[in-house]
């Protein structure tokens, strides 16, 4: 067991729809100025308790999960009025709630710039869409994926059809790699896949150069846009690529609500991922007619309210995208900068400092076991960050490959919103500082469990429960 004291040194007909923000697919949306403010989110103002007294907390741990946005809140509360069975039911309340869900649906498809024929289909996660879309792959199909992968875009495909890359030294590295890969690997199907941002380093990748490469070996390309729709459009059709997937609580609704969208011979040729009512068109004695579209996958009741959130969040998002990208580029150039004058504070990349980003940023901190650090932030600052090799652990193995250590490799993440402010970003560098400059402000003991605060740990106060 290991002791840092507080002086350590530095080391159907048309209804009137919830969602209030934008309008179905093919309708004008409503324009926003520039000097609008930005929407809020659920829960803004919290205030947690920390070592030195109650203070507003700072949530940079988005890209693991945003807060619900005030406009999904609304969109959900007004759902609830009417909720009620979709597609099933012939009563007044059933019919409203059908014609949001797939209004739901023509949001979400206008979100991700999806064509016509593409299927949009709700599912659970990102990591949900990506294991619907493998069960639906034509047999032998040969899926490309680079290691740098979050471990959702990494694992479904199985191990006997996946051509695992490695890790890119940079964009044409990766162009490279992927061109060898296909003239290596030659089948009647073939799917790549990359992410559109990673959850590393926040660093972009040019999806559509990637899809056209793919087009020329004949095969096709899926994005992993998790952590680029917050911050960046999604553009199935512009990109050219053939599927996106991307999950509801890191685009500011509430757990349980995904999409995977795209091409839909496959999806419609492929078994239905969860079979059950609302997946079939006919069961008789001699077997069963699946349905197509959308519905072949959606087995069961479905999350309405969950569709109706991500919805109104994509809404919200499209009507405020300028603003939101102006105000994310002027937080992440100052936490980036900020980062820079801390002494023994180093920043990951896995292409270069350079690199086109969205708002997320890990490091590590010389002397400082990073788990320790995030706890630090929170417990001493009010601070929410992550530490860890956030599934993406051949990613985070190879940008801090140290061979002289026996300890794993990890780093801390801090990742930034619309819900983010400048004063938070300081809050950051400043607590960074003064602990790599002063030291903790408590003891800290090291256990099986992990770091523990000597004394009361405020965070572990009772709580009322929410019902």
């Amino acid at each position: 067991m290991s002791v840092l004291p507080a002086t350590s040194p530095r080391s159907t007909r048309t209804l009137s729809r919830p969602l209030e923000a934008g309008t179905a697919r093919g309708r004008a949306l409503h324009v926003v100025p520039p000097t609008a403010p930005l929407p809020r989110t659920v829960g803004a103002d919290l205030v947690v308790p920390t070592t030195s007294g109650p203070r507003t907390y700072v949530n940079l741990d988005l890209a693991a999960s945003t807060p619900a946005l005030e406009t999904v809140q609304a969109a959900v509360d007004r759902t609830l009025q009417t909720y009620s069975s979709v597609h099933r039911g012939a009563g007044y309340a059933s019919r409203v709630t059908s014609a949001w869900y797939e209004q739901a649906r023509a949001e979400v498809g206008e979100f991700v710039g999806a064509r016509d024929d593409d299927a949009v289909i709700f599912t659970r996660t990102t990591t949900d869409s990506w294991n619907l879309l493998s069960r639906a792959l034509p047999r032998r199909t040969v899926v490309f994926v680079f290691a740098s992968e979050h471990h959702s875009t990494l694992l479904p495909w199985g191990a006997h059809r996946t051509v695992r890359l490695p890790i890119p030294s940079s964009i044409e590295d990766a162009l490279d790699l992927l061109d060898e890969a296909f003239a290596e690997h030659p089948a009647r199907h073939r799917l790549a896949v990359v992410t559109a941002a990673s959850n590393v380093t926040g660093e972009v990748w040019p999806v559509a150069r990637f899809a056209a490469l793919a087009h020329e070996h004949g095969a096709r390309l899926a994005v992993d846009a998790a952590q680029l729709a917050p911050h960046r459009p999604v553009d199935l059709a512009g990109w050219d690529a053939d599927y996106v997937a991307f999950s509801g609580h890191k685009t500011y609704a509430p757990f349980g609500a995904g999409v995977l969208a795209g091409r839909a011979d496959w999806l419609d040729s492929g078994q239905p991922y969860l079979a059950g009512g609302g997946a079939t068109r006919a069961v008789t004695e001699r077997g069963t007619v699946w349905a197509t579209g959308a519905a072949r996958h959606e087995g069961g009741s479905p999350n309405v309210v969950g569709a109706v959130a991500l919805a109104a969040a994509c809404a919200t998002i499209r009507a405020h995208r300028a603003d939101i990208e102006r105000h994310e580029a002027q937080l992440l150039a100052r936490l980036r900068s900020g980062l820079e004058t801390v002494p023994g504070v180093e920043q990951l990349s896995l292409f270069s400092d350079d690199s086109d980003r969205v708002g997320v940023v890990a490091f590590t901190v010389a002397g400082f076991d990073p788990s320790l650090v995030s706890q630090i932030l929170s417990v001493e600052h009010g601070i929410g960050v992550r530490d860890g090799k956030f599934c993406a652990h051949l990613l985070v193995d190879e940008l801090l490959e140290d061979p002289w250590s026996e300890s794993p490799a990890t780093a801390v993440r801090a990742s930034l919103g619309l819900a983010s402010t400048a004063e938070g970003v300081d809050r950051l560098v400043e607590a960074l500082r003064e602990l790599v400059t002063e030291g903790p402000r408590a003891t800290w003991t090291h256990t099986a469990a992990g770091w523990v605060v000597e004394g009361d740990d405020p965070r572990d106060a009772p709580v009322t429960r929410p019902w």
